[in-house]
């Protein structure tokens, strides 16, 4: 964080809500809303319900704008009318270069402030003339394997996120494990990093597991989801099980994402291997209420949104040993080395052919889901923004002193 507040200056958690009920203030918020526009997947989920669920529970005590800048998409969600809606016509990549590489403009010259905290929804900082600042960092895939990113994030975050974390008044992530390597990767106090993790959806559970749907992956056709290796495993499951269910792959293909797209139009994967591309919500639905299983064998998660759908419902969930998928789902899925093709293979194999086992994963993922809520993650992102304001009025007294 800051490097002139040292340790002993920093706010504790606890205080913070209590000071505040004491002032009675509004705290502005601005959020920065433009990955929630279109084809959301994780980042753009999880900032529009959020932004939802602080409206609803915190009224009166936020005052929320919600900004957007880009030169083709709108504001399309209807968000609660309390949130106000500030939209730029700014082509995205040029004001992520501008904000990037210059530090400028500060937010207030396109959307009227002043405000309290200014909330990017990414790892790195959103110019602003004085407001406490927070990034968001959902994994840190991008310095650990910066080869498996592409555009302005294998451009812009490996060599800035370190410096924007430390300059911020707090940081955001989805998941104890995402915390974890955050303070060791980049180098700052778990004290200044707040969990808000993804809340379950409200979709209707499904009466019982359905036997003989197809096998699901969700999630974008990527290195970092494995799906080459899901590939070489659903091929040596049909080689046992020839009558093996349909594998629906469901997510946008990565730009590098080509030579995994022609492994599909192999022969040896013809008719029982579809790729739907990005879905809408409605048919992402009716994919789960469909499939026998979910299997999900990424390399590393920082939440894993698909994972918690799965559960939500009560589709029988295979999973990997990896990143922040084992506590997410704790005994409600069979967690697998996504690294062995072989073991994967034995666990599509096994919640296809054990109704026992798939009764067991189905009845434990509701009870696991209904822990994760937008409403608990709200009430945490609430405490990080007054811990951002403190920690801001900390290093001007600090800096004041210094300069005194």
């Amino acid at each position: 964080m800051s490097r002139g507040v040292p340790v002993s200056l920093r706010p504790p958690k606890a205080s913070l809500a209590a000071r505040h009920k004491k002032t009675h203030e509004i705290v502005k918020i601005l959020i920065d809303y433009r990955p929630a526009l279109r084809h959301r997947t994780g980042v753009g989920v999880w900032v529009s319900r959020l932004t939802e669920a602080l409206a609803e529970g915190h009224a009166g005590a936020l005052d929320i704008t919600a900004f957007s800048s880009s030169w083709k998409d709108r504001f399309t969600a209807a968000l609660p009318g309390s949130v106000r809606q500030v939209d730029r016509r700014v082509p995205v990549r040029v004001l992520n270069w501008l904000w990037h590489r210059q530090e400028w403009p500060p937010v207030e010259l396109l959307a009227t402030g002043p405000f309290d905290v200014v909330h990017s929804p990414s790892p790195l900082l959103i110019p602003t003339n004085g407001a406490a600042s927070l990034v968001t960092i959902h994994d840190v895939d991008f310095l650990m394997h910066p080869e498996r990113s592409d555009g302005e994030i294998q451009r812009d975050y490996p060599p800035l996120a370190r410096e924007h974390a430390h300059r911020a008044d707090a940081i955001v992530v989805p998941s104890p494990y995402t915390r974890d390597q955050v303070a060791r990767c980049l180098n700052v106090s778990a004290d200044c990093v707040f969990v808000c993790p993804n809340g379950a959806p409200d979709w209707a559970l499904r009466a019982s597991p359905r036997p003989g749907g197809h096998l699901l992956f969700v999630g974008s056709i990527a290195p970092r989801k494995n799906v080459g290796r899901l590939l070489q495993a659903y091929d040596r499951l049909r080689q046992i099980c020839p009558a093996a269910p349909q594998l629906v792959l469901a997510g946008q293909p990565a730009t590098d994402a080509d030579q995994l797209l022609a492994t599909l139009r192999q022969p040896r994967f013809a008719g029982c291997v579809r790729h739907e591309g990005y879905v809408s919500e409605e048919r992402l639905k009716s994919l789960y209420a469909d499939a026998s299983a979910v299997v999900l064998p990424s390399l590393d998660e920082g939440f894993g949104i698909p994972a918690l759908e799965a559960m939500t419902v009560g589709v029988p969930l295979v999973a990997a040993r990896r990143g922040a998928l084992p506590d997410l789902v704790s005994d409600a899925a069979l967690l697998v080395n996504p690294l062995d093709v072989e073991e994967l293979s034995k666990a599509m194999q096994a919640v296809v052919t054990d109704p026992e086992l798939r009764e067991r994963l189905s009845q434990a993922g509701p009870k696991r889901a209904r822990k994760f809520t937008w409403r608990a993650s709200a009430n945490v992102l609430h405490e990080a923004y007054l811990f951002a304001i403190e920690h801001r009025r900390l290093s001007r007294e600090t800096n004041d002193a210094h300069r005194d």
